[in-house]
């Protein structure tokens, strides 16, 4: 792929605006920045109920400089489907020129795609519609009250899995949806992170270019559930690469390929240390769960290695 810089990066249109109303901090902002520039071609956006649809789109103004619709928090999937199918039958009745191309982009949260919109995606993925589908995950229903999701992981203290003396934060590991998705079979698989704008920018190009369904997940750093100083959300998306917390790979037709391999693999407390939502977990008496947290987070990233290897 060829190589891009930031500064001409920065002189594209920005498809997403000045005045929206997301926090100090915030990882969405900088990760759909990025995104949105990996194409050039119209786009239509369908935007799930989470954090970025509320925080961009406040009556009666948007942040969005693109054709874009609201979707109910299940079925961002489900209407990126819709548009495919109208667009192609519109290009079969030649309404639009067959040399037209129009990028169709959806858009979730983890809550919205790991729980209450994972039906609609599988089955829009499944049937093979052409779009790429973007999870922004802050690991928590960040717009409704700091509820835990599927993708919160081990340890964490959510407002429905509080850290007190009964309850040591949620006890289930996280899903790990980006293998789901590669388990679908569909052309492009992703997993990307803010701090590594070029390997994110060049993901979200590929998966606009690719025929069929894409599908990418974006660690999204939360100040306001992570609980961290508001200028550490690269910082501690950059530990959860160097931890193996979240590794960056990419699965294209089936071929896994790890896209960054820290110099020296970290202990996860690196990552946990900074977090308020992990502040209980350096008591002697959960010592037992970052040893989960750390046994789990290996044993993912040797299983990775193999798939890269095959």
């Amino acid at each position: 792929m060829a190589a891009v810089r930031l500064k001409d990066l920065a002189q594209k249109e920005d498809r997403l605006v000045a005045g929206h109303g997301m926090c100090l901090g915030c990882g969405i902002p900088i990760i759909f920045k990025i995104i949105l520039r990996a194409t050039d071609d119209p786009l239509i956006v369908t935007c799930a109920t989470g954090c970025l649809e509320v925080c961009t789109t406040i009556f009666p103004r948007t942040a969005w400089n693109v054709t874009w619709i609201h979707s109910a928090f299940e079925n961002a999937a489900a209407t990126a489907a819709g548009i495919e199918a109208m667009y192609r039958a519109l290009k079969n009745k030649g309404k639009i020129p067959q040399e037209k191309k129009i990028k169709i982009l959806a858009i979730g949260g983890d809550g919205g795609t790991y729980d209450i919109g994972f039906q609609a995606l599988s089955g829009a993925v499944e049937r093979g519609h052409d779009f790429v589908y973007v999870c922004y995950d802050n690991n928590v229903y960040a717009n409704t009250g700091g509820q835990r999701s599927s993708a919160t992981p081990l340890g964490a203290s959510a407002t429905t899995a509080p850290a007190g003396t009964k309850s040591p934060g949620k006890i289930q590991p996280r899903k790990d949806l980006t293998r789901i998705m590669a388990a679908h079979k569909i052309p492009y698989v992703a997993q990307a992170s803010p701090n590594k704008w070029l390997d994110l920018y060049n993901k979200a190009k590929k998966a606009f270019e690719i025929e069929g369904s894409a599908f990418i997940n974006v660690l999204c750093p939360c100040p306001t559930e992570w609980k961290y100083e508001e200028s550490q959300g690269i910082k501690l998306a950059q530990l959860a690469n160097d931890t193996c917390v979240w590794p960056l790979y990419e699965v294209e037709k089936g071929h896994f390929k790890i896209n960054y391999k820290p110099k020296q693999k970290l202990p996860v407390t690196e990552w946990l240390k900074s977090q308020g939502r992990f502040r209980h977990l350096f008591k002697e008496e959960n010592a037992w769960i970052i040893e989960a947290i750390q046994a789990q987070v290996d044993e993912e990233w040797e299983e990775l290695n193999k798939l890269a290897e095959m």
